[in-house]
């Protein structure tokens, strides 16, 4: 699934393609995916509007139109994007498509439609309804340290939590656990205040490394962050034992056992 990484890589794809042109007109093939207006509707609204500006907040990427309102593009697990001009380039899967007045389409494909599409009149107050916190490449120690807290989640859990910290998914999430040697399912109060810090320090790290080498999230490189140790039942190549899979905050996870161990209860 996209996470904030990916995204970011969409977003420079979307500029690329998108920004300064005008929209001429829209083709729905099918709608569900667009969650607040019928497909022709959605068609009409955009219809000679100009693509000024793109917003990314963590996994969200928002399209700023000349009339002061957005589109949401949010990706859900299989969603894509594919510039073309000629038809016969059109995906597969495409679910609908921009016809810029510069010749070229600008397709969304999402084979198993988990995608959300929404025609937004105010950006920011959407952010605010579904309370995004902030983005992970901008978050800050001390907000981060603060709003962890005492909390008695996992850090797992904290760590997919979008109002604390928007981007992260359970990809990424696993991989900081890994590299500050935590439990996916140790508690954030049993977390000491160095502890916290090296999760703040991982996440800026990561994501900094991530977004730098923009990856496309259907072709990874051998040796991108968990393909080089994600892999259940699998020695650990770091020297902590076995890769083991549990569930943690409802999601699958993966962690080293010897060197993921969770602390003793008090």
């Amino acid at each position: 699934m996209p996470e904030l990484p990916e995204v970011h890589n969409f977003q420079q794809y979307f500029d690329a393609a998108a920004l300064r042109q005008t929209i001429d007109h829209v083709v729905v093939h099918d709608e569900k995916i667009i969650r607040n207006l019928s497909g022709a509707a959605f068609a009409d609204v955009l219809a000679g509007r100009t693509v000024v500006d793109s917003l990314r907040r963590g996994k969200y990427l928002f399209a700023g139109l000349d009339n002061g309102h957005a589109v949401l593009l949010h990706f859900g697990m299989t969603g894509d994007l594919n510039l073309y001009q000629e038809p016969s380039e059109r995906g597969r899967f495409e679910r609908f498509a921009w016809y810029f007045r510069d010749g070229n389409v600008l397709g969304f494909e999402d084979p198993r439609k988990f995608a959300r599409i929404l025609y937004l009149p105010d950006r920011e107050a959407y952010i605010q309804e579904v309370g995004l916190g902030p983005d992970a490449l901008d978050l800050e120690e001390d907000y981060f340290l603060a709003a962890l807290g005492k909390r008695k989640v996992t850090l797992k859990g904290a760590l997919l939590d979008q109002s604390l910290v928007a981007g992260l998914g359970n990809l990424y999430a696993d991989e900081i656990c890994y590299r500050t040697r935590l439990h996916p399912a140790v508690r954030v109060d049993q977390l000491t205040a160095a502890e916290k810090r090296a999760v703040y320090a991982q996440i800026i790290d990561i994501m900094t490394y991530a977004t730098e080498n923009a990856p496309y999230y259907r072709d990874y490189p051998e040796n991108w962050f968990w393909h080089t140790w994600r892999h259940a039942g699998q020695p650990d190549p770091a020297g902590g034992g076995t890769v083991t899979v549990c569930k943690v905050a409802g999601r699958t996870t993966y962690f080293a056992a010897d060197h993921q161990k969770l602390p003793a209860e008090g």
